[in-house]
């Protein structure tokens, strides 16, 4: 499951991108707007107390870290729990898993550098920065919204 979930992280970037308001297989990406209330719901009933990016992404810093900062080009190391917003585990690391920041979903380029090597944030990423219209796999359907703890245990 880890590496299933370590490809469709990289290969979302290409789906991602191909996806426009509709594409050639009728691709119909939700709004952010259209899921926030899903998400405020969540962080609601989840005790999160979050932040709201200018994205959309919802978020909240558990432990700040130190020292190195993740960038667009580091490689991190990660342990994390991604959910569905039903709970629904889809995939989760029990140690660290190296990851090249620049190759994975939206979510996580805008959520990972906002904490240091050490740190810990929840985030809460709308299907449009995630797996969009296409989902991935059995996992993770089309157009959802998705819940990551993520503790990032190296930058290089």
């Amino acid at each position: 499951m880890k590496i299933f979930l370590s490809l469709a992280l990289i290969l979302s970037v290409v789906f991602l991108n191909s996806c426009s308001k509709t594409d050639a297989s009728g691709c119909q990406p939700a709004s952010v707007a259209s899921e926030k209330a899903q998400m405020v719901a969540y962080c609601t009933s989840n005790s999160i107390t979050y932040t709201e990016h200018t994205s959309g992404l919802l978020y909240e810093i558990i432990n700040q870290g130190s020292a190195v900062s993740a960038t667009s080009t580091s490689t991190v190391s990660v342990v994390y729990t991604g959910k569905l917003l039903n709970g629904t585990t889809f995939d989760a690391t029990a140690n660290p898993i190296a990851l090249s920041l620049g190759s994975v979903i939206e979510g996580w380029k805008i959520g990972i550098p906002l904490i240091k090597k050490g740190g810990r944030i929840k985030l809460i990423i709308p299907s449009a920065l995630a797996y969009s219209c296409t989902g991935a796999g059995n996992s993770i359907p089309p157009n959802t919204p998705i819940f990551f703890d993520v503790t990032l245990t190296d930058v290089k």
